[in-house]
């Protein structure tokens, strides 16, 4: 990354093969192993992420994280898309990838990436003229300083649910790290309803359906996306949205009142915007209207409660897996929300990693006590052109897991897969090819 040479330096750098006489090497938790390879290579300085900040002058812009199990990405992309339309510039760094005035630059990646990549890309928003840049803040990130150096104009707090306890061993600690993004005095928006989450109440506001909070849902229907009546204080006005569930209430919600506390515009303002959002690809994105099909990001058993509960008045017939390498303790608790909402299910595999996919499979079935209307097919792709033939009329295929994903991850292998364009070729091309009776091959 250049800099001005009054610095003493020419450029930063946080990798230590790239230092030498001329560069500042970024030290952080992740990298300080090779503190003295940067030294050895000549580096003209060791800086850390306040310094960095400095340099770069992030300061200047109004920087907006949102953390929590679920809701990170649609949250942040529906303030991006409010602010947009308001007529700010910002940028929005996330799961999806990094975008800047509705342009993006970079493909998908961490939910977080490295401070060094967060900081670059803070830069050449305010080189892009952006007023705000809005960022998830993954668990990892707080544990492993990967937000260190950065002052938030706003900290907002969707949920949180069991996920992630492969890395934090038990819910405890992942409430504490969660916990511990709001233990100072920054400006925070809170989900009142969530009751785990601990937070600093100075500077506090809060959002809520059940609860009483500082922007709070007086009534609602979910009937044909979401209209939605909300108050703050003595303010009421309503609001439209063209997403679809209960959980999709909440991130609108959080949205609204997130643009509110920035004080860009009138809260009828926002509310009025709010309507052109149209979600995020992967989550809750209808593939097909007729036969009616939706494709989902959800891979928590929070996450799967929230969608299938949102689709509870139809007839569902659900194909998910559980990714590998991650809580096994989830995987039950997938299957026997599955059992508990769904008239069909299909158990595949989603990103088995290094694992073995049907002993993932066999953790997921342990959950499901009634095996009726049950087909186990490890195969993704074979799972979903049989869920295609299993789907009848009056049913919605829901496909959860892995959303807007284009790669399948097994053995250390991204394999190019994408469950959209396997359905939409299907779809258009050949689903009658599909086995007649797919319950003829159930193994489990």
């Amino acid at each position: 990354m250049p800099v001005d040479k009054k610095y003493g330096f020419s450029y930063i750098s946080d990798d230590s093969q790239a230092c030498d006489a001329t560069s500042a090497f970024f030290l952080t938790q992740l990298n300080a192993r090779y503190l003295r390879d940067a030294k050895s290579h000549g580096c003209a300085k060791i800086i850390k992420a306040t310094e960095v900040s400095k340099i770069l002058g992030i300061k200047n812009i109004k920087i907006i994280g949102i953390t929590g199990t679920n809701g990170k990405t649609t949250t942040a992309a529906a303030i991006y898309s409010i602010i947009l339309d308001l007529g700010h510039k910002v940028a929005l760094q996330g799961t999806r990838g990094y975008f800047i005035n509705d342009v993006r630059i970079q493909e998908k990646g961490l939910t977080t990436p490295s401070i060094f990549e967060t900081m670059k890309n803070i830069k050449d928003a305010i080189d892009e003229g952006c007023e705000y840049f809005i960022m998830e803040v993954s668990s990892h990130a707080i544990v492993q300083n990967r937000i260190d150096g950065l002052h938030f104009a706003l900290k907002i707090f969707t949920n949180v649910t069991q996920d992630h306890l492969d890395y934090h061993k038990s819910m405890d600690a992942y409430i504490g790290v969660k916990s511990s993004f709001f233990d100072d005095e920054t400006p925070k928006l809170i989900n009142k309803d969530d009751k785990k989450i601990r937070y600093n109440p100075k500077n506090c506001r809060t959002y809520g359906v059940e609860n009483h909070a500082t922007y709070k849902i007086l009534a609602y229907s979910l009937d044909d996306g979401i209209q939605a009546a909300l108050a703050k204080i003595e303010n009421v006005c309503e609001f439209h949205s063209p997403l679809h569930g209960f959980f999709n209430l909440y991130n609108i919600l959080a949205a609204i009142g997130a643009v509110d506390m920035l004080d860009i515009a009138s809260l009828d303002d926002i509310c009025d915007v709010g309507e052109n959002f149209m979600g995020v690809e992967g989550r809750m994105e209808v593939i097909s209207d007729n036969p009616l099909i939706i494709v989902d990001f959800a891979h928590t058993p929070d996450g799967m409660k929230k969608v299938m509960d949102s689709l509870k008045e139809k007839k569902i017939v659900v194909v998910f897996g559980a990714g590998g390498d991650r809580d096994r303790n989830k995987r039950p608790k997938m299957g026997f929300i599955a059992s508990k909402f769904a008239k069909k299910i299909m158990v595949t595999s989603d990103n088995p990693r290094s694992e073995d996919p049907k002993m993932i499979i066999e953790d997921i079935l342990m959950g499901i006590k009634q095996k009726t209307n049950l087909i186990v097919e490890s195969d993704r792709k074979k799972a979903l052109l049989k869920a295609l033939k299993w789907q009848e009329k009056d049913e919605v295929l829901l496909v959860l897991g892995k959303g807007d994903e284009t790669y399948q991850e097994i053995k250390g292998q991204k394999y190019p897969f994408d469950d959209r364009t396997i359905i939409k070729n299907e779809l258009s091309c050949h689903r009658d090819t599909i086995m007649t009776n797919p319950q003829e091959q159930v193994d489990y």
